[in-house]
């Protein structure tokens, strides 16, 4: 086998040269975790084949829609620089395998496609990339179909919640043979000057996020949290006897997405079960984009944003025949979080991952000076949320005073 050297930062070294069933690599942007991952992955594949172990290697994600989506570029980037594993391996535009054709990369998204992983036969190495919205369910089915022996399970994510199931999993209660690795921009020798920029940025600009997008640290806002405390995700279906479902609609702008819900109330509960939406959603593809998405939509009232007439006409039109436009008042922002703050609970499905991640963020805004927290809402990761308030719209009530929206 050849012989040869492989720069990596030396937590990673580390973290590679204990034997171990899964290998977690945790932490902030420009750490050298995914491009380690991706490099070590080759390298396994040439191992696997020198030794005669023939099967895949699967690179994972949550979600992955397209290849475009995958880590297969990263995996080839990591090929083409090193020679002697550029020419081990046949890299086409969407596959790359051993020329002996011993081992194979297999792209998937976890969230859709585990039929069909669970099909793939002699997974020798899985690595999952951007970890941390990965969900119990996924994990459950995912784990048991790599069983040959030796095979191994790496999972790189920057840390978000410590209520994740892949912190809950990896982290909070480790299996066994788990080698656990944090790992930040400081570790990585190679932090290009590009990145170092932007970091420092975030540290003088956006402070409240800087410990997170570098350093690996909770994405947590505490008091700020408009939502603190109030929202769980969990899984659920609705039942016939609830009242409901319940429609909303937010138009976007620009690289803001349009996007919609489907909520349901039970018992001083506030169910969402469904959610739909994209940046430069064409008005022409807005209604197949939702009826594929949130079945029957077509159906049912839907509540969409007032400012945006001409759209709701058109959209009544052309898919979406009960669109109306909500009601809207000065104060309806605070009215409509006042009105969501009085149910005993607010239940996200964890198919509405864009709606928990707005609920985990969406914030009072903080004085830099003082660290006070001021009765000001942050317009800002509020997309869903404003079309969940829509939906609530004919339940909302006109109370509000002494907030407002910047």
């Amino acid at each position: 086998m050849t012989t040869a050297q492989i720069k990596l930062p030396a937590k990673m070294v580390e973290n590679f040269a204990q034997p171990a069933r899964h290998r977690v690599f945790k932490g902030g942007r420009g750490s050298g975790k995914t491009r380690g991952c991706a490099i070590m992955a080759a390298i396994k594949g040439y191992e696997f084949a020198e030794t005669g172990r023939s099967g895949i290697i699967l690179a994972s994600r949550e979600h992955l829609n397209s290849l475009d989506e995958s880590s297969l570029e990263e995996i080839k980037a990591a090929i083409r620089s090193e020679p002697w594993l550029d020419g081990y391996y046949e890299i086409g535009e969407k596959y790359i395998r051993t020329k002996n054709h011993m081992v194979s990369f297999a792209f998937a998204g976890l969230r859709h496609n585990l039929d069909s992983i669970k099909s793939k036969s002699r997974i020798l190495l899985n690595w999952t990339d951007e970890a941390e919205n990965v969900s119990d369910a996924a994990w459950r089915k995912l784990i048991p179909t790599i069983r040959e022996d030796a095979s191994e399970n790496w999972v790189s994510y920057n840390p978000e919640s410590p209520e994740s199931p892949t912190h809950k999993r990896f982290i909070a209660t480790a299996p066994t043979n788990c080698v656990v690795t944090e790992i930040n921009w400081k570790d990585n020798p190679w932090f290009p000057d590009v990145l170092n920029q932007e970091r420092l940025d975030d540290l003088r600009l956006r402070p409240d996020t800087y410990a997170h997008v570098w350093e690996g640290a909770f994405l947590t806002l505490t008091e700020a949290q408009i939502f603190a405390g109030k929202y769980l995700v969990d899984t659920f279906e609705p039942h016939p006897y609830w009242d409901g479902p319940y429609f909303g609609m937010d138009f976007g702008f620009a690289q803001d997405p349009t996007a919609a819900v489907q909520a349901f109330i039970h018992d001083k509960v506030l169910y969402v079960r469904r959610e739909a939406g994209k940046a430069k959603l064409e008005l022409d593809d807005t209604a197949k984009h939702f009826t594929d998405k949130i079945p029957k939509i077509e159906r049912h009232t839907i509540r969409a944003d007032s400012a945006r007439p001409e759209s709701i006409s058109f959209l009544r039109r052309h898919g979406l025949p009960n669109i109306i436009a909500c009601e809207k008042w000065s104060g309806s922002v605070e009215d409509g979080i006042e009105h969501i703050k009085t149910y005993e609970k607010v239940v996200i499905h964890p198919d509405c991952e864009q709606l928990a991640r707005e609920f985990r963020l969406y914030s009072y805004k903080v004085d830099r000076q003082s660290g006070d927290i001021l009765p000001v809402i942050v317009d800002a990761n509020n997309h869903y949320i404003d079309a969940l308030r829509y939906a609530l719209g004919p339940m909302i009530r006109k109370r509000s005073g002494g907030f407002h929206v910047v």
